[in-house]
This record gives C-alpha cells, structure tokens and sequence, in this order.
C-alpha cells in the first residue's frame, strides 16, 4: 500500500496509489520545467484544474494514446466530449465522487480557466483527494482565501501550492495559506518556470519552515515524494 507523488515542473504532478497511475494538468512537452515528454507519461486518469495552456496542454493527446478517464469540471468535460474524447468524470466545485482509487472532491479556487481555443472553462478549481488513507489536497492555480481552514480542518497529509506570485498567490501568501491549512507537509509549485514567477525557493523554504508547522518538500522534476 503506497502513495507516491512525483513532479514533472511547473504545475504538473504524478500519484502513483497503490500502482494507479494519476496525471494531474499534464504540460509536459511546451514545459521548460519538465525532463520527460507527453508520448512517455502513463495514466489511468487526467485531473485537470482549469483550462489554461499549461495545465491541460498535454491532456488529450495522453487521454487518446492511454485510455485515461479525465475528472474534470462539467465545462471542461464537454470540451473535451467536444474533442471526440468521451472518457471523461464530470464533477463540479464542492462535488465529491469515490472513484476506484479513492474519493475526489473539487474545492474552489480563485482564477480563470478559459481553454486554449477560448472557450469556456467555467470555474477553476482545485482538488481534495482521499487515497489509501491519505489526504491530499492540489489547490490548482488560486489566491490565498480564509476557507482553506475548511479544506484542512479534516486533516491533511499534503498540500501542493503554488507559490510564484503575478499569476497565483506569492511566498507570504503561500506561508498564509500554509497556516490555515494546517498540512502534514507541502510541495511548492507554479515557480521559476518563467521570469514572472521567479522565486528564491530555498529561501522561501526556510522562512515557510520558520512560521508553520509543515515540512517544506522541494521537488526537481521526476523526483518522488513517498506519503
């Protein structure tokens, strides 16, 4: 029984749940942050966060060459219905199902989704996944709000955040959103990709470490994190 986490840079994550293999915004081959390519990846299921580029840029191409069932939002799924891709698990925000792998729960988050040709993505989003035990939430692309305290108040075993700043929340919002989720331990992403969400993240690490409670997990692309 096992939980493993491993990032591919930027915003794009692999869990591997007991030999079920979950891609979370696939970006691989336009990600400068990323060592492996899209034609490479293995998925039993695509969880999209919102319809922006570099978070589903390289969903459908994996979803037809694998067979992986895509959990998204309602809008999101028709876009891709709409691709001729119908292997798709429609949710929405607050919504939870129990997959075969484990529960799945959209939380909400605060930024666009609008998809690559502009259509409508609806609601961004991020994710509450309960797996072989653990919790794990993906806040996807947001701000920091108050309601995190929510999302942690069952406990949580890790949270991934972004901390880049310009487009999502930035280092000290990050370090807020820490304290109101109260996670085990937290995988920092959404930095250094580009010049815009550049971060000093080994200092950022030691002054997240300094003011919360968490262990601060930071991942090269294609290293693991164990739960």
């Amino acid at each position: 029984m096992s939980v493993k986490v491993t990032s591919h840079g930027h915003a794009t994550f692999s869990l591997d749940v007991n030999g079920t293999k979950i891609v979370i915004d696939p970006f691989f081959d336009g990600n400068p942050a990323a060592t492996v390519s899209a034609a490479d990846v293995e998925a039993d299921y695509i969880l999209i966060t919102h319809g922006h580029g570099d978070h589903i840029a390289d969903a459908l191409p994996i979803a037809q060459r694998t067979g992986a069932k895509i959990i998204s939002n309602f809008e999101i799924g028709n876009w891709f219905i709409g691709q001729g891709y119908e292997n798709v698990h429609q949710q929405h925000i607050g919504g939870g199902f129990q997959h075969e792998f484990g529960h799945v729960k959209l939380t909400i988050a605060f930024h666009g989704s609008a998809l690559p040709d502009g259509s409508n993505g609806g609601m961004p989003n991020g994710f509450l996944l309960t797996v072989d035990g653990k919790k794990v939430y993906i806040a996807g692309d947001t701000a920091v709000f108050s309601d995190m305290a929510l999302i942690g108040a069952g406990g949580l075993d890790l949270a991934i955040l972004p901390i880049g700043d310009n487009f999502t929340m930035g280092p000290d919002d990050a370090i807020m959103a820490i304290n109101f989720l109260k996670p085990k331990a937290v995988i920092p992403c959404h930095y250094n990709t580009w010049p815009p969400i550049a971060v000093d993240v080994d200092a950022w690490k030691a002054k997240a470490e300094a003011e919360t409670e968490a262990n601060i997990v930071t991942l090269s692309s294609e290293q693991v994190h164990d739960l």
